[in-house]
């Protein structure tokens, strides 16, 4: 298969640039990979430095006041579909979505169009309607994602899914040859603490993890005291850093940054959380943590409960509701012993299920779908 993905991001582009990434890395062996993408964009920069995949610079402008850099970028878009003729086109967002259809009108024969739903957010208006009369097939994230499609126009598009995949090997738990690494790195970032928790899904209000800091605060003294809390990801805003310090929170609360490799600090962490609530769908984060050997805390939004046993490899907790996400810190304290063996569950759950083989060869599987139906 020859295969196009686009992606509209010009920045970091979070989960959306790690999904397309380990789709190139993954079917490049067995298909001809090419990316349109910012050339500004992280996605971009990573893709030029995987062997055997072709970047394309494409922009993907957005919004009514930008249509003479709309009008370019479809120019740009055409030609590279027309000449490279390719048998699939994965969109992964609106705008890039809504470019590649522009383009792709008249041209024949026509590539078959692949849709990935990575978040939440509601599907419905004409918009939505219009490119689901015109997509071929869509990708759901979870099963979570899946049931919400089929009560949309992208119902047609037989919706599948697909869940996300990581490199487990890349994701694996430091063995004692890097303790010594790992005691420096919870001394710089936390300090001599009984409890580090963490999270790598970023400092975006919506990952909820100022509910668990608002947890937290509520917690008798003598157990705060206890518990730290470590977040990679961009700086936290002055709303948030405010609220921190209201709380008295500031000596417990870290910040990691932005970081190339976000492993030494998940390795640093007793347990992680994901308390979305919006915009996620399965969270690659998630994963992550727990392919490290972290068992994890989410909230029951979304597909994110799709990932935990509880009790086993981690725990749920109602959407947004302190009063559950205190007593959830409670009892992760006061069962802190149970962790290390909760964290081996989580692991063999990541090698079992979360595996990137199962994540490329379920897609590649819904491409010849689409190509050759039954």
């Amino acid at each position: 298969m020859k295969i196009l993905y686009t992606n509209f991001h010009d920045g970091d582009g979070g989960g959306h640039t790690t999904y397309l990434l380990a789709l190139a890395r993954g079917l490049r062996a067995r298909h001809e990979i090419h990316l349109a993408l910012p050339p500004s964009s992280r996605a971009y920069r990573e893709t030029q430095a995987i062997g055997g995949v072709r970047a394309h610079a494409q922009p993907f402008p957005n919004g009514l006041k930008q249509w003479a850099a709309q009008r370019a970028a479809r120019k740009t878009l055409r030609a590279l579909l027309e000449r490279e003729r390719f048998d699939i086109v994965h969109v992964n967002g609106s705008a890039d979505h809504r470019l590649v259809l522009s383009a792709l009108r008249g041209l024949n024969p026509r590539p078959k169009l692949v849709w990935t739903k990575h978040n939440s957010k509601p599907v419905g208006g004409l918009g939505h309607w219009w490119r689901a009369r015109r997509t071929d097939l869509a990708i759901a994230v979870s099963d979570a994602t899946r049931r919400e499609l089929l009560d949309t126009p992208y119902a047609r598009c037989t919706p599948v899914t697909v869940r996300n995949g990581i490199d487990t090997a890349r994701f694996a738990p430091w063995g004692e040859e890097r303790d010594g690494e790992l005691d420096s790195v919870r001394w710089r970032l936390a300090g001599d603490v009984a409890l580090l928790l963490g999270s790598n899904a970023g400092t975006a209000d919506y990952k909820g993890w100022m509910d668990l800091v608002e947890a937290l605060a509520t917690l008798p003294d003598a157990e705060r005291a206890k518990i730290h809390v470590l977040m990679c990801g961009k700086p936290p805003s002055e709303t948030q850093r405010t609220r921190i310090d209201a709380l008295g929170l500031a000596p417990q609360v870290h910040f990691a940054g932005m970081l190339d490799d976000v492993r030494p600090a998940i390795a640093a962490i007793d347990a992680g959380f994901v308390l979305s609530y919006a915009v996620e769908t399965i969270s690659f984060a998630c994963r992550e943590m727990m392919a490290m050997g972290k068992p994890v805390l989410v909230s029951d939004y979304a597909g994110l409960p799709e990932n935990i046993d509880p009790g086993v490899d981690g725990w749920i907790v109602k959407t947004r509701d302190i009063a559950a996400i205190a007593q959830a810190l409670h009892t992760i304290l006061e069962r802190s012993a149970s962790l290390p063996s909760m964290g081996e569950a989580a692991r063999a759950k990541a090698v079992r299920e979360f595996d990137l083989s199962q994540f490329v060869e379920g897609t590649e599987a819904a491409y010849r779908s689409v190509l050759s139906p039954s």
